[in-house]
């Protein structure tokens, strides 16, 4: 059988799925595919590229047709959307994580997003940052969710829970014990009042200890 790039990717995926990011190899990945690792790296120089193409699939599952609507609903939809797609895949968050890649459809995404801003009336710059910011968070929330995800099927949470709800406040144990669906949702209001917050202010540098 001809093996191909997306075959590759294929697979990896669904590697992906069964034993999570730290048990995808390229070895491991061989074996599934039935092949040796080194007609892997025909297709890809290294891991990391592998991760880049398999970040690359993700966000490509990702729809970003939006109806007419006001900017920060059409926004509140595309973050839920991305924060969906990670979701679809264990550790997809981690595999999205730091993945600066100029693929089509990461690029894509990107830009999409900014051009929401921009047309809401932030400056490009500013646009570029916001959503440099908001993806960060849906992907560290993400990150998070599915570490928990990991924990709740390792069976090590409810005693995790226990110890902590030994030490902490009703207030503090909320925080982990909330939904995490529930939490996201509250966590990207208070990013959609910050922009709200720019976009009625006048952007002005703003510096930490002498340093912009």
């Amino acid at each position: 059988m001809l093996l191909r790039k997306a075959n590759v990717v294929d697979g990896a995926l669904a590697l992906l799925d069964e034993t999570g990011l730290d048990g995808l190899t390229m070895r491991r990945l061989g074996e599934a595919l039935g092949v040796r690792a080194s007609a892997l790296y025909r297709h890809f120089s290294c891991k990391q590229a592998l991760l880049d193409a398999m970040a690359e699939r993700i966000l490509e599952s990702i729809d970003l047709t939006l109806e007419p609507g006001p900017w920060d609903e059409r926004g509140l939809v595309l973050a839920g959307r991305l924060r969906h797609a990670l979701l679809r895949h264990r550790d997809g968050a981690r595999v999205v994580a730091g993945a600066y890649t100029a693929e089509a459809h990461t690029v894509l995404f990107g830009n999409t997003s900014a051009a929401l801003l921009r047309e809401a009336g932030l400056p490009p710059r500013q646009a570029a940052w916001a959503v440099m910011a908001v993806s960060q968070y849906v992907i560290g929330h993400t990150i998070e969710e599915q570490a928990r995800a990991d924990l709740v099927d390792g069976g090590s949470w409810p005693r995790r829970m226990e110890a902590f709800a030994a030490l902490a406040d009703d207030v503090a144990f909320s925080a982990f014990d909330a939904d995490p669906q529930e939490r996201f949702a509250y966590g990207l209001r208070l990013f959609l009042n910050g922009i709200r917050h720019e976009l009625a202010t006048p952007y002005a540098p703003q510096y930490c200890n002498g340093t912009p």
